[in-house]
């Protein structure tokens, strides 16, 4: 991907402070910390602290590294600092009604902030940024679908050939997770949601993948151990007549991907497995049929539910007792994104929005089935980005 022009890093600049003034109005400045929202609107991440006032002041307050941040950032906006005092030299003290990241801004990084500045009243525009992010402009569609490519070649492509027989599941991420690099995966998937440590993604042999987890998603993980709770089970070793379940993020240029893929190595599934595996491409069909501009996710969510088939009725989206409450997410510059498919999202849908659904359900005593595939909001409807969802893939 080319780097961001310096017009669309204005645009969205822009747009950002028209979206926090409908939002609050009279807000006086923005300071935004996260790494993600810095590259979304400068073109680079840093370690910084980016700056937005109403009377189109913008500057990128960086300690680390201010050479790199002017080299990747088209606008003449950077500014190297030591510390937040330094700041002084530019801003006010005084910096009024502040907008601020309340999911990532920690109190102590406030409390350095405001050691040299004033505050009036602040207010989280965490929600208000999401939004923005959440309509892709087409220099991002276009990155995203090359990740979609990527990501279906990976799970049918090339997955097939690495399951070995006696292999374990560390065994199964380390291989994984190469072939991704070498394919074009950026290294890392990243996500909004706070504390969240994640290697390749979900994956599990057998029951393993209905282990309880503290991911907020329907599969399980036992991993390494309760430090450890990721990776994979050194301990667990596939055998014939295995469920493998594959639920893997991935990036190209810091856009995403989500994509799961279910495998039956060295045998049938059985048939419960296989139609509720089915059932759930049922209802990920249903899904997409109203996956367009103007739908309500929280009615998208609501009608699928009214609709479950019986045979999903146990188990689905989690396993034993705590699934979670939506059935698809936003894909972007990072993983877990707006718009969420889940009760209480009433804002419709637009084009350009990039929607993961992921209707899965737990068969006891044998792992996770179900889908997931990432789709384009188009004008009259959506694409799928990730190659459409399969049934259980059978490798003899």
């Amino acid at each position: 991907m080319s780097a961001p022009t310096a017009g669309e890093l204005l645009e969205r600049q822009h747009r950002l402070w028209q979206a926090c003034q409908d939002v609050l109005p009279g807000l006086d400045s923005l300071l935004i910390i996260n790494k993600v929202n810095q590259f979304y609107l400068t073109g680079t991440m840093q370690d910084g602290l980016l700056v937005l006032r109403p009377d189109g002041l913008v500057r990128y307050f960086v300690r680390k590294s201010a050479t790199r941040a002017r080299r990747e950032c088209p606008l003449d906006i950077v500014v190297p600092v030591n510390s937040y005092r330094d700041m002084l030299t530019v801003l006010a003290q005084d910096l009024g009604h502040v907008g601020l990241e309340l999911e990532t801004m920690t109190l102590a990084a406030c409390e350095r902030i405001r050691k040299y500045f004033r505050f009036e009243r602040q207010s989280g525009i965490d929600r208000i940024i999401l939004d923005l992010r959440a309509v892709k402009s087409s220099s991002e569609l276009l990155v995203v679908a090359e990740s979609g490519r990527q990501h279906a070649r990976l799970l049918n492509e090339l997955v097939p050939g690495m399951l070995r027989e006696g292999m374990s599941e560390t065994d199964f991420l380390a291989e994984l997770y190469a072939a991704m690099v070498k394919l074009g995966y950026q290294g890392v998937s990243r996500f909004a949601m706070p504390q969240m440590e994640m290697i390749v993604g979900q994956l599990g042999f057998g029951t393993n993948a209905i282990y309880p987890t503290n991911f907020n998603g329907p599969g399980g993980m036992r991993g390494m151990s309760p430090a450890v709770p990721i990776v994979g089970d050194r301990h667990r070793r596939l055998g014939r007549g295995d469920l493998v379940f594959v639920d893997v993020g991935y990036g190209v240029d810091g856009y995403h991907s989500d994509k799961t893929q279910v495998y039956c190595f060295g045998g049938e599934p059985s048939a419960r497995a296989r139609s509720v595996h089915q059932a759930c491409r049922d209802v990920l069909a249903n899904l997409v049929s109203g996956l367009k501009p103007g739908a309500i996710p929280a009615r998208l969510y609501a009608q699928a539910l009214k609709d479950l088939p019986d045979v999903l009725q146990d188990h689905f989206m989690g396993y034993p007792d705590d699934p979670v409450r939506f059935l698809g997410h936003g894909v972007g510059l990072q993983i877990d994104e707006m718009p969420v498919i889940a009760a209480g999202f009433g804002q419709p849908l637009q084009a350009g929005m990039v929607v993961a659904l992921e209707p899965k359900c737990a068969v006891p005593g044998e792992g996770m089935v179900g889908v997931e595939e990432t789709y384009q909001i188009t004008a009259t409807g959506c694409r799928c980005l990730t190659g459409g969802d399969l049934p259980i893939r059978i490798l003899a």
